[in-house]
């Protein structure tokens, strides 16, 4: 599928002026001459477009297309209507008509995933950018690069400002990690939850922390949480529980008494347990294939296909056996949240992209070795119980792995799935080895 053109190299340039020129306009605003953070916003911008421009070229020369080439191939269709009517654009954009409607049926019957909700809305976030980019693929995707960064940038301004003297660790953290810059850039569903990932952790930490109830943050966490409930809910499950720890965690240091501290900590947990689980069952038939009775099944459907369709030739793993209930799932826990922050090893890479992978896995692997033998345990632990922003990065990204390396069977996808839990991972380590060490000492030698 031919879906980069000469077009899209002649107004390509263009496009990056005119992002940078923004991105250059808004860090004179924000960050003039001098202020720590500014080099770090236009490495970052400039990483995340070129990125974006790399994985796009790689899906049109060496996959010959992807999913991501027919997200781009849906927005034509779309945008193609409005040869016909603006309202007609307007009601395929917020997918008013019914797939069988006749005035609509010459689109839609185009449209396979019409009637997927999280796939056809990145099918109209790109057809919406297409309006702009006259519909040319690498203009597009860069406008995801730079939504995409948005988000990176509000995570790494949640945590700069709580920690000045570690401000370059948390950008490697928060805008550096290769697959963030890689699969986190071009027209994914994975670029658009990056950014909303990213926007509702600042706006909760900006209500709820740091009490600032202005209109703005409560927008923004409402669109990012309705963005992330339509796209991929499991990031969703993931990232609740793990807020409502994080706000214990944070107010319960201003109990004095620490026995009254820990009872509040451990009644509070209870509670957040036993309304997630309220809540998961309750709701099961909208979460669908992630409900607590289906999640398992899904996880042992994915992991036989993947066997069958790619052996030993493709970039499967395997888990091994277990039934097919929540039992069964959690007794993989320990596989799956390795599988998904330590692996592929170095010997399971047996392609390019499945091998870079691989090398960065093996440096989280390090890292977090590194600190278990230098730190220890015990200071670990005490380290964590002490900082609410340690607890929730880990519980997040823990969650998170687990999630999706139980679900995914597959290397090459797994290395899209999880790049949400790998900035907030990564910090983890770094705040814990910055507990025990001086800036100046370097955490990756």
């Amino acid at each position: 599928m031919q879906f980069i053109t000469w077009l899209d190299y002649l107004l390509l340039p263009i496009f990056i002026f005119f992002i940078f020129r923004v991105g250059y306009l808004i860090c004179n605003k924000y960050y003039p001459e001098g202020h720590p953070w500014r080099k770090y916003f236009l490495y970052g911008l400039g990483l995340k477009i070129t990125g974006a421009i790399f994985i796009g070229l790689i899906y049109q020369y060496y996959y010959k297309g992807g999913d991501t080439s027919y997200y781009f191939y849906h927005a034509e269709i779309i945008n193609s209507s409005l040869s016909d009517s603006f309202t007609k654009w307007i009601n395929l954009i917020f997918h008013i008509p019914d797939a069988y409607n006749g005035d609509y049926f010459n689109y839609t019957y185009r449209m396979e995933w019409y009637n997927d909700k999280s796939s056809y809305m990145i099918c109209c976030i790109t057809a919406f950018f297409g309006i702009f980019t006259l519909n040319t693929y690498l203009p597009t995707s860069i406008l995801f690069a730079f939504l995409s960064f948005s988000g990176g940038w509000a995570m790494f301004r949640t945590f700069a400002q709580q920690y000045p003297t570690l401000i370059k660790y948390i950008a490697i953290a928060m805008l550096f990690i290769p697959s963030c810059l890689i699969w986190g850039s071009g027209i994914f569903k994975d670029t658009i939850c990056m950014f909303a990932l990213g926007w509702m952790l600042f706006s909760s930490f900006q209500l709820l922390i740091q009490r600032n109830m202005s209109l703005r943050n409560i927008v923004i966490l409402l669109l990012s949480f309705y963005i992330l409930f339509v796209i991929k809910v499991y990031i969703l499950i993931s990232f609740l529980p793990a807020l409502a720890l994080w706000i214990l965690f944070y107010y319960s240091h201003k109990i004095k008494p620490v026995f009254l501290r820990f009872f509040a900590k451990i009644l509070v947990v209870m509670a957040a347990m036993v309304i997630f689980v309220a809540v998961y069952v309750n709701y099961s038939s909208s979460l669908g294939k992630y409900s607590l009775d289906q999640i398992a099944k899904t996880s042992l459907v994915t992991r036989d296909w993947i066997a069958y369709s790619s052996g030993d030739q493709g970039s499967s793993y395997d888990l091994g056996e277990f039934e097919p209930n929540i039992q069964g799932l959690i007794s993989k826990f320990p596989q799956a949240v390795n599988v998904t922050l330590f692996r592929p090893y170095l010997w399971e890479a047996n392609k390019s992209l499945v091998f870079l992978n691989a090398l960065e896995s093996l440096v989280f692997l390090f890292l977090t070795l590194k600190i278990l033998f230098t730190i220890g345990p015990v200071k670990i632990w005490k380290t964590i119980s002490s900082d609410p922003n340690i607890q929730f990065c880990l519980i997040f990204s823990i969650v998170f792995a687990f999630s999706v390396g139980v679900s995914t069977y597959n290397f090459g996808a797994l290395s899209r799935y999880k790049i949400p839990c790998l900035p907030l991972y990564l910090l983890a380590l770094i705040l814990i080895y910055y507990k025990h060490n001086p800036p100046s000492k370097k955490i990756f030698l």
